[in-house]
């Protein structure tokens, strides 16, 4: 074995309580009654937070297409912000992290819900920022603006947010009980801005939030959003089944942030894994035929060939797509890559990418011992394919339990992960400095 990292890995979790495999809600013990209550997820949240995860982090979905057709792996009806909140009463020390689309909301919005996270969860507040490229027939829209204006408006949207958070000094509430003033308004300035998408006066409307910032995560591994990640994000989240790309991502988007001056070791490159466990190899392969036995094969095909922009109904499930149904185009995106490599180049049939696409949806997945995962997941770490990984459960609340008592422990042991938490916030446990408040010309506030 290499000798133990200056630094531990991060982990979070992708918190979907009714099983990242798609159709594992199927399983015995699954609790898919109880989806959409709190006590649910707050129960796998203390399971991740006993762990001493850095972080849960919920996605989002605004339109109930997959559950219309029977999938609710990648919805489980959970809206972030509220669920969010409700786990930070829950809970003392893990991350709680949130998605919410710049395509669907204004920054005032964003910055206020943001930063009163923070607050009510003391400092450990997170925003996976995404933009949307469907469901805005929910939002008075009919169809949706192409992918280099969604992005234009999140670089805008973003850094209105990130002036309103700096819109007070850290030391504007002074509290004077005697002169009866609370905050001294010469450190609260307006932001002004008027921008292509937005014109938002400012200030916001509480204190500097405990973080100076919530952390900034953000998925996306096209040009856009590599753009974007690398100049505000502290979290990548990316899609990345194989070592030797991955390796080359971690690299580059060093090298993007370095060259924005940042310091490429404050952005967290955190690909996704999909563990299996078993207490041998074969019973942790079994597991992964008994999941498997459980997708739903024809709602596979729905989804394979939406996900790819096909016709599917044709194929044969053991059939392979042919080579020349693909296209070349990098506007199709890195995902739509990664699966047309498992078919042409590694002769996957149809059955075989629609049980892949509903373990890892692009991501790495693995069956083994939790010392083979932890192999596996070392390499990639002291590789510098990534700083650590977003565990995806294969499903819960059983698979989540394998994770966190027996797949952590193994990296504590290695001396790979923590074995308490480092800080109270959410950037004292990824190593991430607060941020100062950026300074603004604005006058104060009279």
């Amino acid at each position: 074995m290499s000798l133990k990292p200056k630094k531990h890995m991060v982990l979070t979790t992708f918190m979907l309580p009714a099983g990242y495999h798609k159709d594992s809600w199927r399983m015995e013990g699954s609790r898919s009654g109880e989806l959409a209550n709190l006590e649910f997820v707050a129960d796998l949240t203390l399971m991740a937070e006993k762990a001493k995860l850095d972080a849960v982090f919920f996605g989002d979905i605004v339109h109930a297409n997959t559950v219309m057709r029977g999938d609710i792996k990648m919805n489980g009806f959970y809206e972030p912000m509220t669920v969010l909140a409700a786990l930070a009463a829950r809970t003392r020390n893990i991350g709680l992290i949130g998605t919410v689309s710049t395509s669907f909301s204004e920054p005032y919005n964003v910055a206020r819900q943001m930063c009163g996270l923070d607050h009510m969860s003391g400092g450990r507040a997170g925003w996976n920022i995404v933009t949307s490229s469907d469901g805005f027939q929910n939002y008075g829209m009919h169809e949706a603006p192409d992918p280099a204006t969604r992005y234009r408006r999140a670089t805008e949207f973003v850094d209105v947010v990130q002036r309103l958070w700096d819109s007070w000094a850290d030391d504007a509430v002074i509290n004077d009980r005697e002169s009866g003033w609370y905050v001294d308004t010469d450190k609260i300035r307006p932001i002004s801005h008027k921008g292509e998408f937005f014109e938002v006066a400012g200030p916001i409307n509480m204190p500097r939030s405990p973080q100076g910032r919530p952390v900034l995560v953000q998925a996306g591994s096209s040009g856009p959003g590599m753009e974007l990640g690398s100049s505000v994000a502290d979290g990548i989240y990316t899609a990345q089944p194989f070592k030797e790309p991955s390796i080359e991502f971690y690299a580059r988007f060093k090298r993007m942030a370095a060259d924005k001056g940042r310091n490429p070791d404050e952005v967290k490159i955190i690909p996704g894994i999909l563990p299996i466990l078993g207490d041998t190899e074969k019973e942790a392969l079994e597991l992964a035929d008994e999941l498997a036995n459980h997708v739903h094969l024809e709602n596979g095909r729905t989804q394979v060939g939406a996900d790819l922009k096909m016709d599917l109904s044709a194929l044969d499930y053991d059939e392979r797509i042919p080579a020349e149904w693909f296209s070349d185009d990098p506007r199709l995106g890195s995902r739509y890559q990664i699966f047309r490599k498992k078919s042409v180049e590694l002769g996957m049939t149809l059955r075989e990418l629609i049980v892949d696409l509903a373990r890892s949806t692009g991501h790495q997945w693995m069956a083994g011992t939790p010392g083979q995962v932890a192999d596996r997941m070392v390499d990639w770490f002291e590789s510098r394919a990534c700083d650590g990984f977003n565990l995806n459960s294969p499903f819960n609340p059983g698979g989540f339990q394998l994770i966190c008592e027996k797949l952590v422990p193994e990296l504590q042991d290695r001396g790979y992960f923590r074995a308490e938490y480092e800080g109270t916030t959410l950037r004292d446990n990824l190593g991430l400095p607060r941020p100062a408040a950026v300074a603004d010309s604005t006058p104060a506030m009279a």
